[in-house]
């Protein structure tokens, strides 16, 4: 049972964060990101610290008040019952007949010595039609009515009645009624009644007088103990303790003031699912959490003001005492509360939105959290379903694999207020931070020819340094058959992705196959256009990449080489899957393409194994060297995990190589998570 709580002292916080009683100074921009909340908020009655402590029963003040009034209306319902009905006193029947008052009523005159006759009323006792009262009444109404279609119709009536298929149905109507209304069977005595007949009947085996022979004789028929079963299986029923009462809501006025006695049942290892905070003496609710028996009862309102939990007072205790409370307590749970004063606006079912976090998260380490035993950690990658955004700060999730086993939902950082805060933070940071000069990438030199990066500005600067990164709306895809999506291969030069996409080639060419990329040089002698290369003209590359259909491109010996978008889409539509090796910076242009890639990064081992695994190539590099190609993996992870659909640890070309076989199988065989965007 999750508890808004204030740990004995009103708090200030962005949104959760404790400043203490004294620790009004250093708010800035803080006051910005609260969300309206001045508490912070604690869980307790979670599963596995429940246990069965006994409570001791102390009842407040006003609720005995309340009890004590709901006892008096009671008593006067009763004396109200133990008045003399009307019809139970001819006088009183009389007079009410005859609205005169006082003595010169005449009526009494002729009362005085009848006695009483009790006569149930028409409640209780159906009035039974008899025919001759029938047939007095229409001929008192025949005398009364001048008109012939009257006349008429009151001999019809008349005809009616004498026939004999009316009298049979009046009197089983009579027949019915009066079995109807007859007084329940007796309640039973005894719901052994074959078992005391089988012993009376034992006892009666050594008896030699006539009567005993008779009930013993009696007693071993089998038609006699089937009807004493029969009584026993129905006294069993009867006798069956009266049930517990339900889960509900009863309203009761008290003072002027409407108080509210609901009922939930819990189970001991579903928590409750609700949130409280102090408000001076009082306790009140400030969340109802997803998953719990709070939220799936729909009786407790954000707002309500806790007086008692079963027969225990809240009132006056701070989170911790009730924390102390509640944690035990299982089964049906009896709140006695104020409702709030706020309108309660009508529930409106949320739909299920599945995001892909984009950003590690521990609620322990969140000083803003304002319940930390409901956040819910997760890593950048990890997808979250969101079932509320009631609270824009705070949304309510679960991880994906862990709803069955996680019946409560989890707190996680709204978008907004998540992008709001990260961007206080960098502010505050630039603040305090000198101004550093800028890192060099890529400034070794290399005494090798390299490819010259040229990247359109506008579509390919680097992803971590365009926006704060929070979620992205995720739905699940299942690729079709006929069109395979492409697999891209990210990783640090030394990783084995080069070796790992040749080796898919080699092995599988009539499934997987590579894009042809375009080039600005000369076809060379055996070289053939749309094999080898696509040529083009410098002036058609240069226009494809301000388009941004290039991929990826670069320049050598002062010719353009690059991999088009349409390249991989020739390879899907022979039905192939297209193997691309890519750098971070080309992702982007991928992924806002209609190609809907699996994104694989090829992550390094240790700088031992990345020694041995370089060594089967006959290669001998320098430890800062294999330093350096970690240090880029981590880099690479850090801006752009992210967008990675998943990591392949290479240990071994093998067991890497095997993996990666795996995932691309399981890509026919099971829906994976993409943007919502690709499916639009």
């Amino acid at each position: 049972f999750g508890l808004d709580m204030t740990r004995r002292m009103t708090t200030s916080h962005l949104n959760g964060h404790v400043a203490g009683e004294g620790g009004g100074e250093g708010r800035g921009g803080d006051e910005e990101l609260r969300g309206g909340q001045q508490h912070r908020e604690m869980a307790v009655d979670c599963p596995g610290e429940l246990g069965s402590r006994t409570l001791p029963l102390r009842r407040s003040a006003q609720l005995e008040r309340i009890r004590q009034h709901q006892e008096d209306l009671r008593r006067r319902k009763e004396e109200e019952g133990r008045q003399l009905d009307l019809n139970a006193s001819l006088r009183l029947r009389k007079l009410s007949q005859h609205p005169h008052i006082g003595i010169d009523n005449p009526t009494f005159l002729q009362d005085s010595h009848t006695p009483l006759q009790p006569v149930l009323s028409s409640q209780h006792t159906p009035a039974l039609l008899e025919l001759e009262e029938l047939l007095l009444s229409l001929k008192q109404v025949r005398g009364c009515l001048a008109d012939q279609q009257s006349q008429n119709d009151i001999e019809l009536v008349l005809t009616l009645l004498h026939k004999s298929d009316f009298q049979s149905a009046l009197k089983i109507h009579n027949a019915v009624a009066a079995s109807m209304h007859r007084p329940s069977p007796p309640y039973p005595h005894t719901e052994q009644a074959l078992q005391l007949a089988m012993e009376v009947r034992s006892l009666l085996q050594q008896c030699q007088n006539k009567e005993g022979l008779e009930l013993h004789s009696l007693l071993s028929e089998i038609h006699v103990q089937s009807l004493l079963q029969a009584h026993d299986s129905i006294a069993e029923k009867e006798m069956e303790p009266e049930p517990l009462p339900t889960q509900g809501e009863t309203l009761t006025q008290w003072g002027g003031e409407t108080v509210k006695i609901i009922r939930i049942e819990k189970a001991k290892d579903i928590p409750l699912g609700a949130t409280v905070r102090n408000e001076m003496e009082s306790v009140v609710i400030s969340r109802i959490v997803r998953g719990g028996a709070a939220e799936k009862s729909g009786l407790l309102s954000e707002g309500d003001e806790i007086l008692e939990i079963n027969g225990v007072e809240i009132r006056g205790k701070d989170v911790n005492q009730v924390f102390d409370i509640l944690a035990d307590m299982h089964g049906l749970l009896t709140f006695v509360l104020i409702p709030s004063t706020h309108t309660r606006p009508p529930p409106v079912k949320e739909n299920v939105v599945h995001v892909k976090a984009h950003f590690d998260y521990d609620p322990s380490d969140d000083p803003y959290v304002p319940c930390r035993e409901l956040g819910l950690s997760f890593q950048k990658g990890d997808i979250l379903h969101i079932i509320s955004q009631s609270d824009p700060n705070w949304w309510q999730a679960y991880r994906d694999g862990d709803e069955d086993n996680q019946p409560l939902a989890g707190l996680v950082p709204g978008k907004s207020f998540q992008q709001q805060r990260e961007a206080m933070k960098q502010t505050i940071e630039e603040d305090k931070e000198p101004e550093k000069s800028g890192k060099l990438w890529c400034a070794k030199k290399n005494k090798r020819k390299r490819k010259k990066l040229l990247y359109n500005a506008h579509r390919n600067d680097d992803v971590d340094n365009e926006e704060i990164l929070t979620y992205e709306e995720m739905a699940l895809y299942h690729q079709p058959a006929n069109r395979k999506r492409p697999i891209a291969l990210i990783g640090p030069t030394g990783c084995g992705q080069a070796e790992l996409r040749q080796r898919l080639l080699n092995n599988q060419p009539d499934r997987f196959a590579g894009a042809v990329p375009h080039t600005t040089r000369s076809r060379r002698e055996g070289e053939q256009s749309g094999r080898d290369y696509h040529f083009v003209s410098r002036q058609t590359f240069e226009a494809e990449q301000t388009a941004g259909k290039l991929i990826e491109s670069g320049e050598f010996e002062k010719n353009l080489y690059g991999t088009s978008t349409d390249s991989v889409r020739q390879v899907i539509n022979t039905g192939k899957i297209c193997v691309l090796c890519l750098h971070t910076q080309a992702l982007k242009v991928l992924r806002s393409s209609d190609l809907k890639p699996y994104i694989i990064f090829i992550a390094p081992p240790s700088q031992e194994r990345l020694r041995a695994l370089l060594a089967k190539d006959n290669k001998n590099p320098k430890p800062e060297e294999l330093r350096d190609i970690i240090e880029r993996a981590r880099e690479m992870e850090q801006s752009c995990g992210h967008l990675f659909d998943a990591i392949i640890v290479n240990t071994d070309q093998d067991k890497a190589f095997n993996e990666l076989l795996r995932l691309i199988n399981k890509l026919d065989t099971e829906p994976q998570w993409v943007p919502c965007s690709w499916l639009r």
